[in-house]
């Protein structure tokens, strides 16, 4: 009978002598940890998604002056976008660096940066006092920003995979994204209350300013959680199988020798980010801008969403563990295709309940997508190459398509004048990504590829 290792406080140790085919044993205390410090980054970036999204308008005023609304809204996603630019190449850094000096020390580093680039942002001066310097240094922020955030989702992510048991890694995974959420409702939910308290010269002048500010405290907590955590299993695991302290991956490896499940991560990453980013960082602008809605009314219904998807989102992931991740994500893939025009027309005819049930049909959709990907992601690659490879997919996926779904979507209206465009848009994505879910292969219940069988130690 074979034995199992037991972690209870993993390290870069090598094991005594563990059997290829013996179980690690994860202590459900440690894994709680290492939850907790990977969705409480996550919710940091999203917290400065949320807030940039949601005062995106009072932004394009102080840093873009223009005449024409429009084009502020517009250079505002511009440097909003610009950012997903240089997400590959945090990726091809942060990645590679995972897989060698290990996942807890890159989640480290890539928390101070996004803290550092958006608590940046607050202290801006605005374009009446620096004139053409103001845009430039939003712009540098995003940039830091976005460079930091290419090795965050995809370390976050494999962080939990990698510590969760094999058959708690959806619902485990899942509060990765419940993370993203509450860290959306925070920023946005703290841009709404401003608005509705603030008048519109204050929120221009100074207020603006509070939601970024806040990022450094938040930053300062979320480092000194991950600084507590240790080695993922599977990656102490790694290094110990390697002949020298740390495995040397080349770059060349985790593109090429990844091609085929790289192309998946791509396909999966875009249907989750366009219909992501066209949710909850273009329909609030969309709702004001575009329909001309009530702004605190449209942030609120957007916020509720939010909330509504947070309760779903643990309970669709630990539903991704007994039915697949396959299943799951290709009913978020058919009912993107079948309902976005008529979820959109909802929208479009202005009242609150048409809105609120059109926004809430989408959001659920996303759940779809959100509970199942932290989970479906990581288990692409193995061990090896999974934090450098997905953290390429995903960046490269993300950059093309997600973080430019506002702008894109924008300068179709404005060229087409067709308001249905976010449909066709998400109906494309969710194309894409069901050929993806087609060809991927069930992950539920299994080892990570490269990785030993991962049970949970019974509760003490």
């Amino acid at each position: 009978m074979s034995t199992a290792s037991v972690v209870t406080s993993p390290s870069l140790a090598k094991p005594r002598s563990a059997k290829a085919a013996d179980p690690t044993v994860t202590d459900p205390a440690l894994v709680k940890r290492a939850v907790k410090a990977a969705a409480l980054g996550n919710a940091m970036e999203w917290f400065d998604f949320g807030v940039y999204s949601y005062i995106a308008v009072t932004l394009g005023k102080v840093f873009f002056p223009s005449g024409n609304p429009t084009a502020q809204l517009l250079s505002t996603f511009g440097a909003f976008a610009a950012a997903f630019l240089v997400r590959p190449l945090g990726g091809m850094v942060f990645g590679p660096l995972g897989d060698r000096v290990g996942r807890q020390k890159v989640l480290a580093l890539t928390m101070i940066m996004m803290a550092a680039g958006t608590f940046a942002i607050g202290l801006i001066p605005s374009y009446a006092t620096i004139g053409v310097g103001a845009p430039i240094l939003l712009l540098v922020a995003r940039l830091v920003q976005g460079f930091s955030t290419g090795g965050e989702y995809a370390g976050a992510s494999t962080f939990i995979a990698e510590y969760a048991p094999d058959k708690r890694r959806g619902f485990l995974g899942s509060w990765l994204e419940f993370g993203t959420l509450a860290g959306y409702i925070g920023g946005a939910g703290l841009v709404t209350l401003m608005t509705a308290l603030l008048s519109a010269d204050d929120l221009t002048s100074w207020g603006w300013r509070i939601p970024f500010l806040i990022a450094g405290p938040m930053g300062i907590i979320g480092l000194y959680l991950r600084m507590r955590l240790e080695e993922t299993p599977a990656f102490a695991a790694e290094v110990a199988k390697a002949e020298k302290d740390r495995p040397k991956v080349p770059l060349r490896e985790m593109v090429t020798g990844q091609w085929r499940a790289l192309l998946l991560c791509v396909g999966l990453v875009l249907v989750f980010n366009v219909t992501d980013y066209m949710l909850l960082s273009y329909m609030p602008s969309y709702l004001t801008s575009e329909l001309h809605y009530d702004e605190t009314h449209g942030l609120l219904v957007v916020l509720g969403v939010m909330a509504v998807m947070m309760v779903a989102q643990p309970f669709v992931g630990a539903l991704t563990d007994r039915v697949g991740r396959r299943p799951v994500i290709a009913t978020g893939c058919a009912g993107f295709l079948l309902l976005s025009v008529p979820a959109l027309l909802l929208i479009r005819d202005g009242s609150l309940l048409a809105v609120a049930l059109g926004m809430g049909a989408l959001g659920l959709l996303l759940v779809c997508f959100t509970a199942a990907m932290p989970a479906a992601l990581p288990a692409l690659f193995p061990t090896r190459v999974r934090y450098g490879s997905l953290s390429i997919g995903f960046n490269v996926s993300v950059s093309l398509f997600g973080g430019t779904t506002p702008l894109v979507v924008t300068a179709l209206i404005g060229a087409t004048g067709n308001m249905m465009m976010p449909a066709y848009y998400m109906m494309a994505a969710a194309v894409i990504g069901g050929f993806a879910v087609w060809r991927m292969a069930e992950s539920a219940g299994r080892p990570l590829p490269g990785s030993a069988p991962s049970v949970a130690a019974p509760e003490r």
